[in-house]
Formats: C-alpha cells, structure tokens, sequence
C-alpha cells in the first residue's frame, strides 16, 4: 500500500511540473504582435463606411496616432476606436490614439 501512495505521489508531482511548463501566462501582447479582438469590433469596423485619411507616418502596432486623425467610437466597446488611414482600417486606443491593430 506504501508503495502505491508513494508511486501516485511521484505521478502528481511529475505530472504538476509538466502542467506547469506547459501554461502561459501573457500580461501585455508584443508591441509587434496583434490583439486578438472581439468578433462585434471587427464585425462594425469593417461593416462602417468611414472616409480615409492621409497620413505621412507608419500605421503599425504600437505607433501612436497624432490628435488630427479623428478617431470614431465603437458603440457599447470601451477601450476600442476605429479610423481608416492611407485606406487601411485601424483600431485604436480612443484615448492615446495608439494603435492595437491594423485590418487587412
């Protein structure tokens, strides 16, 4: 019986440390990386007929907006905003104007 105890006791241990490299913890995504965003955002960002804008700088992740490009609300989404600059949609942080991510 002392044996089986220790052999299940082995097993739990073992099997705890695997668990443990196999879980991921991700607090804040790669400047790089994209958002993964809630289905509505996309959903009526590209359902909305929104005017481009030109604008000389990089439209990446990351890349801050300057306060001339209006940025539009989504209806019931804190945190999410929406503009379409050089013809390419982008979400956006509506304070910072940062961008999360850009719509292909």
């Amino acid at each position: 019986m002392r044996k089986i105890m220790l052999a299940a006791a082995a097993m739990l241990t073992i099997g705890s440390a695997a668990f443990a490299q196999s879980t991921v913890i991700v607090t804040d995504p790669a400047p790089t990386g994209s958002v993964v965003l809630p289905g509505e955002v996309r959903t009526y960002v590209m359902e909305q007929n929104t005017p481009s804008v030109v604008y000389e700088g990089d439209i990446a992740v990351g890349a801050t907006l300057p306060d001339t490009v209006q940025v539009h609300t989504v209806p019931d989404m804190d945190g999410y905003g929406y503009t379409v600059v050089n013809e390419r949609r982008v979400i956006v942080e509506p304070k910072t104007h940062r961008v999360i991510q850009v719509l292909e």
